[in-house]
């Protein structure tokens, strides 16, 4: 049996929220825009845009939009709504003569979330960057490389709830979750669900 095994979900537990807890968060709906018209496209849909690269905003309904180049913005749903706006953003993306195009991120990326004062230094154990709140604000994105895969790393935390977003290649997901777990011993960490986020 792997970590990732024996640390099935269970249920939430609120004191590792503050601490050190996972949540799984690849149920939720998340999709990418690229083009040059994609911004204007966004803002017209109602959404809040980064005015640079690697910087993040929360949008009004908990969810979050992502700018990962000069063109290229990923849109994280909302646990509050359980994601509906984001798919239905992908529901309704029509290709007309504008320069933006869909990029389905809910089968190419899974989402996990890091929370509590010690996830910065759980992280520190499997990536290079340094993911401290002084060196990482809030809305900070990093595209780096943890655990020797892929990640997008978002910090959606706040001073009194530190937390950071994960996206990478769903195939991975199993053992990334194992390395983080692996990680996490130290901190005495563990799953908390989705609900817990909800505060």
């Amino acid at each position: 049996m792997t970590k990732a095994e024996a640390f099935i979900p269970c249920s939430p537990r609120a004191e590792l929220l503050h601490s050190c807890g996972l949540t799984d968060l690849t149920g939720l709906a998340r999709v990418g825009f690229r083009g040059s018209d994609s911004a204007a496209y966004l803002e017209e849909r109602g959404y809040r845009l980064p005015a640079l690269p690697n910087q993040a905003l929360r949008q009004d309904d908990g969810g979050w939009v992502a700018r990962l180049s000069a063109s290229e913005y990923l849109l994280l749903g909302s646990v509050a709504d359980q994601g509906a706006r984001v798919a239905a953003e992908e529901a309704a993306w029509v290709q007309d003569a504008r320069r933006n195009y869909l990029l389905p991120r809910q089968d190419s990326h899974a989402w996990l979330q890091l929370s509590g004062e010690h996830c910065s230094a759980v992280m520190a154990k499997l990536c290079g960057v340094d993911l401290r709140a002084q060196a990482f604000p809030h809305g900070a994105v990093a595209q780096t490389s943890a655990a020797r895969i892929n990640v997008i790393v978002v910090n959606v935390g706040r001073d009194e709830l530190p937390a950071l977003q994960l996206l990478l290649d769903r195939a991975s997901l199993a053992y990334f979750q194992e390395a983080l777990l692996d990680a996490m011993d130290e901190f005495d960490g563990g799953w908390i669900g989705a609900d817990q986020l909800v505060i």
